[in-house]
């Protein structure tokens, strides 16, 4: 749902905030620049550092190629 909606907005980085309901999950917003705070203490990891490790992977990829 998180990925669809990110592409749906035409987005390849998005926060994207979803509820759990008694109908399923359902999506409250997208966010072209997403807030990492609830999410990195929800999760007790650093997701800013994981992000930035992703793109910059991704970038060597495609100097590579």
């Amino acid at each position: 749902m998180a990925i669809k909606a990110a592409k749906a907005m035409d987005l390849r980085v998005a926060g994207v905030d979803i509820i759990r309901s008694n109908k399923g999950p359902l999506l409250l917003e997208v966010n072209s620049s997403q807030g990492l705070q609830g999410i990195e203490t929800a999760t007790n990891e650093d997701i800013a550092s994981r992000m930035i490790m992703a793109i910059e992977k991704q970038r060597l990829q495609k100097k590579e190629s």
